[in-house]
């Protein structure tokens, strides 16, 4: 069976959301958990655990814009105009997460360092909040006219459902750190981020049930496609199986497991965000049927789809290989020596 081009792209552009929610999702987590220690040799064990790779992970946000804008135009110009205000806090957020990790060791000041490890811990709360609140917004919809225009407020956005699933994003990313962080720390710092997992898995757990709930009361179509294929119902369960196979990893000392499955149940999540809004990727609040952008009416040419698929299978297996590359180097548990943070 030939699948239409529109859809390989799209599913391009999922795959590569998921890989930037599993990989800079544990950099976010380990930020939020960042002010939670006090000393200065447990900061900088946090800020070597993902130093070298908190900027290969965001390649994968790039990947996802510029999958947008090439493959789908007009989604990438409403979406980008819509979240005007929003894009410039998360780039803002952005820029001081990356300047707070390479300033915060460059002075011996505690006031300098302390400083920084709040910009630090704050930007990664903001982003995490802000995918989800995204992510919320783009399941319940935005006010898009008959010309696919955005004619709505800003403060629109912040609903009470897209709130919430921006406070489950940030719980479900400092489970997820915390959870890295037992396999790169030693010693009594390794007991006790340890500690911190089954209250975060509960603190997400809770937060994702609620979130459950509200969207099968108030977002009755993302139930739409599960109940014309009744298979996809596995989606949730599974990920729902995958969540709560950590904590017994977690006590059987499987930490690398133990990740693995928190990293299953992040992909697991947004597939059911895919199959729930399919086809849509900008779903309209006012009129869903003729107003919203599908991957079909938003797509590039063919001949332009053939292009960006042949760069693609290109690019991201080197992508992936110099990651892979990467975290082997760099496995293994964190000290502190002259060349960290």
């Amino acid at each position: 069976m030939n699948l239409p081009l529109e859809f390989l792209f799209y599913c391009i552009v999922i795959a590569a959301m998921i890989f930037y929610a599993i990989l800079d999702g544990f950099d976010l987590g380990v930020g939020a958990l960042h002010l939670f220690v006090k000393k200065d040799e447990e900061r900088r064990l946090f800020l070597n655990a993902i130093g070298p790779v908190w900027d290969g992970n965001e390649v994968w946000l790039v990947i996802v814009g510029g999958g947008l804008f090439a493959g789908f135009p007009n989604v990438y110009a409403t979406l980008f105009s819509s979240f005007y205000d929003m894009t410039i806090f998360f780039l803002f957020a952005l820029i001081f997460r990356a300047v707070s990790i390479e300033f915060r060791s460059k002075h011996g000041s505690p006031f300098w360092r302390t400083s920084w490890d709040v910009a630090f811990s704050i930007a990664s709360v903001v982003i995490a909040f802000g995918v989800g609140l995204v992510l919320g917004n783009l399941v319940q919809g935005i006010n898009l006219d008959e010309n696919q225009n955005f004619i709505g407020n800003p403060l629109d956005f912040l609903n009470p459902y897209s709130i919430f699933v921006g406070i489950t994003t940030v719980a479900l990313f400092t489970m997820h750190g915390a959870i890295y962080l037992t396999m790169k720390l030693e010693g009594p710092l390794h007991t006790k981020v340890r500690s911190w997992i089954n209250p975060s898995i509960v603190i997400f757990l809770a937060c994702y049930l609620i979130t459950t709930h509200a969207t099968l009361r108030y977002q009755p179509h993302m139930l739409h496609v599960m109940q014309k294929h009744p298979w996809f119902f596995c989606v949730p369960l599974a990920g729902l199986l995958s969540i709560l196979n950590v904590p017994r990893l977690i006590h059987k000392k499987k930490d690398g497991w133990a990740f693995i499955f928190s990293s299953i149940s992040i992909a697991l999540l947004l597939c059911l965000f895919a199959i729930g809004t399919f086809p849509t990727l900008i779903r309209s609040s006012l009129n869903p049927e003729t107003n919203s952008l599908t991957i079909f009416n938003s797509a590039s040419s063919q001949l332009t789809l053939t292009v960006l698929l042949i760069i693609v299978l290109i690019g991201v297996p080197l992508i992936l290989g110099y990651g892979t590359y990467i975290y082997r180097v760099f496995r293994g548990k964190v000290k502190l020596d002259h060349h960290s943070y």
